[in-house]
């Protein structure tokens, strides 16, 4: 997997053998909206009427066994989670998850994601993420202000999850 975030919401995604575009319209002015775009197997709004999930009764699928497996990689699935709340699904890849607000109570399979925390409330969100989910890894898409702020508030409480900064245009590969 491996994220380029390029300000607000917008970010690109590579996982699972596609590439997605999120919130492409919100995109920087100094961002070409047409390469941004570019080679992009789908784009979605963060607002988009996505299917809705159970947060705490789904279970990612596992990938195809070889024997099963053809040459097409299986399909990249977009869910909602909750209002501020957004789940990528890759086969064999950890659950990404983009977060804008209040992350509710998920099931186990929270621990092995990765959270992008993006918008306005970078703070509570981080911090409902760490209590609800629990993840692996988190990233927070914001100014070095706001990020500095999450640092400082959630140092002493993320309990084995990893905690990123990510930079405008820069990937981070997870």
């Amino acid at each position: 997997m491996k994220l380029t975030w390029f300000g607000g919401t917008t970010m690109r995604i590579h996982i699972g053998g596609a590439m997605l575009v999120v919130d492409a319209d919100g995109a920087p002015e100094r961002i070409d909206h047409t390469e941004l775009l570019s080679g992009a197997d789908r784009a979605f709004r963060l607002d988009d009427d996505l299917v809705q999930v159970e947060p705490g009764q789904f279970q990612p699928r596992r990938p195809a066994a070889l024997i099963e497996a053809g040459d097409e990689p299986q399909e990249v699935l977009v869910y909602r989670l909750a209002a501020g709340a957004v789940l990528v699904e890759a086969a064999g890849e950890p659950p990404l998850i983009i977060a804008t607000g209040e992350m509710p109570r998920i099931g186990r399979w929270g621990r092995d994601a990765v959270v992008v925390v993006a918008g306005g409330r970078l703070e509570a969100t981080a911090a409902s993420v760490v209590e609800q989910v629990g993840p692996r890894l988190l990233a927070v898409a914001g100014s070095d202000g706001a990020v500095e702020a999450v640092i400082t508030a959630l140092r002493d409480r993320l309990d084995g999850t990893g905690l990123m900064a990510l930079e405008p245009a820069l990937a981070l590969e997870v």
